[in-house]
């Protein structure tokens, strides 16, 4: 990009920066641009907290300008259409807010609190600022129980005590008391109260000049809505008759429902077992919806209803994607997917995949094709076992999944068959799993020309990776974070821990193998087989700020090493780390960074590097643009490397040349969000190359390089980078 163009896209800033977005104001109006909430006192709740009981919100200016606000003050009805009107100022809906703030205060245990509002007007625009002086809070000093005594009752409820949220020495609030009435309903629920609800609870504060409250804590036979003569005994209830009803056109085997199914008759009712039954049977893929109707049919039992819908078991997926890269290289994809949602009538899911990558260059012989078909079934129970060994909401997803991948390239033709079984699931809100015991990948490299195979020959995981070799292994991944929401919408964190191992059952088998005399591998039907190890660990944070869910900042630390010992030199090439791409280093395409200090090879017409070890920081702004797009700046920072001995100098990880060593980048990005998907598109800048050591001085890239010399690299993605 040159100067010039830099300084038109500053003046198209400035531009919208500068332009009215007072002029379609009626007569005596002004427009709302701010709001803010001050808070006097150090003991105090968050501004964060009373914004939301604003009443007239404002539009969330993206980096500080209004661009919506500006486009529909434009002339035209076009603009209108595509920009936001500004908010009027409403002097009414300020007493509102001041109302609805002291409401809020008391509801969170500030009593007597005061809340001011000044209005500041600068021309035609107006910011309101709210100031909130909290009120006297109240520690409980005593608690005082009131139930009903007989039956089982108190011992139940007694048992309880120790998860009481309202406690001596914690601050009074109608917010405390509510959670408290909640959670000991939903716990007394799960002991088989069944009629129990938060309107049993009620609440008596008898407060103290000397700042303490004296707590009566009260369980009633009746609610907040009825009459002491509308008392009902409460009982613990039990399940009655229980039934399971579904489409009979969809030929179903009953014992996997009812295996699955935790609702027995004649136990004790229980929210949490319903909820789990729930959760439980919406894991069969051959049905849409699940519905469980509870019905009380005596004063001690509840008969229970499930009815399962279904919708369409099979059909057929198609893909096509197109690519082009800086080169002149076309590359076509099509991609033809069925799937079954109840192949053997136990809600088993088949995917059958068969895709083709097609590349060309016109007017050249430089052809390239991939072909694979893939299949895969996932069964609803761990294999060999019942479901009803498996409580909670979850069960364990058994997936045996066959593919063959065809590789036909100017420098090569191999064959990768894939084989792998093993089970994934969920420990609770939090917590997923996968584990595969057996995992094994057979390369076959049928052909290889004499001119590549010398280019290679340099680097020994290249040389390695383009053999036949047999790799039989195992891996594991756990992944854990705070909100498993498909969106979230707040504050949250994650860690993704992943370790895969190869070769060691192998190795217990080598004096029945074959050696290579030259090698000294070991070899299965004229093959080595590899041995190694590969763990890689990724740490997230994703940050909401002030009370918006669309402005946030994502971060993401990973790191990752892979080695190989005993019958291996190298690491396989698909095992090793790769940088650059649409959701690593964005300043670079994928594939074309490192390892380490050296410069992008030729050996290949797509870039194809690859390293031992892996280390990478990322940091992203989201904010905020119109109808359903949004904005991102971001930064990149990392590189991958080679550890073992036996490659060159400057692909190796040193800590006396990290700093150097150390890829930079950022980059600006739109997202466009469909509620059901993601669609992205970034733009990477490069700040650092470390590949520039070998014809450059400086591995900065100074500005007027970015785009004459391409260093720059745009990305397609569906979904966030992390």
């Amino acid at each position: 990009m040159t100067f010039r163009r830099i300084i038109l896209l500053a003046g198209l800033a400035a531009a919208f920066a500068s332009c009215s977005t007072t002029k379609v104001l009626g007569e005596g109006e002004y427009r709302l641009v701010s709001n803010h909430v001050r808070i006097d006192g150090s003991k105090k709740p968050g501004a964060g907290e009373l914004t939301p009981y604003i009443r007239q919100k404002v539009q969330t200016p993206a980096l500080g300008l209004s661009p919506m606000v500006s486009i529909y003050n434009w002339n035209g009805k076009l603009f209108k259409r595509l920009g936001t009107p500004p908010v009027v100022f409403d002097s009414d809906l300020v007493g509102a807010s001041i109302d609805n703030m002291l409401s809020h205060m008391k509801y969170i245990g500030y009593y007597g609190s005061s809340v001011t509002a000044r209005v500041d007007t600068n021309g035609r625009k107006v910011k309101v600022i709210y100031t909130v002086t909290p009120g006297r809070r109240y520690r409980i000093s005593s608690i005082n129980y009131d139930i009903p005594k007989h039956g089982e009752f108190p011992s139940d409820f007694f048992s309880d005590t120790t998860a009481v949220t309202v406690r001596p020495g914690t601050w009074l609030s109608e917010a405390l008391l509510e959670d408290e009435s909640a959670r000991s309903a939903t716990a007394m629920r799960n002991r088989g109260y069944y009629t129990l609800n938060k309107s049993n609870y009620f609440f008596e504060a008898d407060t103290l000049s000397n700042g303490e409250a004296a707590l009566t804590y009260s369980v009633r036979e009746y609610t907040r809505h009825e009459s002491p003569s509308q008392a009902t005994p409460l009982r613990r209830f039990t399940f009655g008759d229980v039934t399971i009803s579904r489409d009979s056109t969809i030929r179903f085997r009953d014992y996997e429902l009812t295996s699955t199914s935790r609702i027995i008759p004649g136990m004790t009712y229980s929210e949490r077992t319903v909820s789990n039954t729930y959760s439980r049977l919406s894991s069969f893929h051959a049905f849409n919806g699940v519905n469980i109707e509870l019905t009380q049919s005596d004063t001690s039992t509840v008969d229970c209803a499930i009815s399962l819908s279904h919708g369409l078991l099979q059909g057929f997926k198609l893909n096509l994607e197109g690519s082009v890269n800086s080169t002149g290289l076309f590359g076509i994809s099509p991609q033809l997917s069925y799937y079954h949602k109840n192949i053997f009538r136990g809600g088993e899911r088949l995917n059958l995949s068969f895709l083709g990558n097609f590349q060309f260059k016109p007017r050249s012989s430089t052809t390239a094709t991939e072909l694979g078909a893939s299949a895969s079934v996932s069964f609803p129970k761990f294999l060999g076992f019942s479901n009803r060994r498996f409580n909670g909401p979850d069960i364990p997803q058994t997936l045996v999944t066959l593919s063959y991948n065809y590789q036909d390239r100017p420098e090569f033709t191999r064959g990768v068959f894939s084989a792998s079984y093993g089970y994934t699931g969920n420990i609770g809100k939090r917590f997923s799993y996968s584990v595969s015991p057996i995992q094994l990948s057979v390369t076959d490299v049928s052909r290889i020309s004499a001119e590549f195979l010398e280019k290679i020959a340099g680097q020994r995981y290249l040389s390695d990776a383009f053999t036949s070799y047999f790799d039989l292994g195992m891996g594991h991944s756990i992944y854990y974070t705070t909100n498993s929401d498909v969106v979230p919408k707040n504050t949250y964190h994650y860690i993704r821990f992943s370790f895969n191992t190869s070769g060691n059952i192998l190795s217990l088998f080598h004096d029945i193998m074959d050696k290579d005399d030259l090698t000294g591998q070991y070899k299965i039907w004229n093959s080595p087989h590899t041995q190694y190890f590969r763990t890689e660990l990724q740490l997230g944070r994703t940050v909401f700020l002030g009370n918006s869910d669309r402005h946030s900042i994502a971060t993401r630390l990973m790191g990752g090493i892979g080695l190989p010992y005993g019958n291996s030199t190298a690491m396989p090439f698909d095992k090793m780390f790769f940088a650059g791409g649409a959701s690593s280093m964005r300043g670079w395409q994928a594939r074309s960074l490192g390892p380490g200090m050296s410069s992008t090879d030729d050996l290949f017409t797509i870039p194809n590097q690859a390293g031992e070890m892996k280390l990478e920081a990322n940091i992203e702004y989201r904010f905020p643009l119109f109808w359903k797009l949004s904005g991102a700046l971001f930064a990149d920072a990392g590189n991958i490397w080679q550890v073992t001995e036996g490659y060159q100098d400057n692909q190796m990880f040193r800590l006396d040349n990290l700093k150097d060593a150390i890829a930079l980048d950022w980059g600006l990005g739109i997202r466009l969000d469909l509620s059901f998907i993601l669609v992205r598109l970034d733009m990477g800048i490069q700040l650092h190359d470390p590949g520039l050591s070998s014809t450059s001085s400086s591995y900065w890239i100074p500005v007027r390089k970015w785009f004459p010399d391409n260093h720059y690299s745009v990305h397609f993605g569906v979904g966030y980078p992390f």
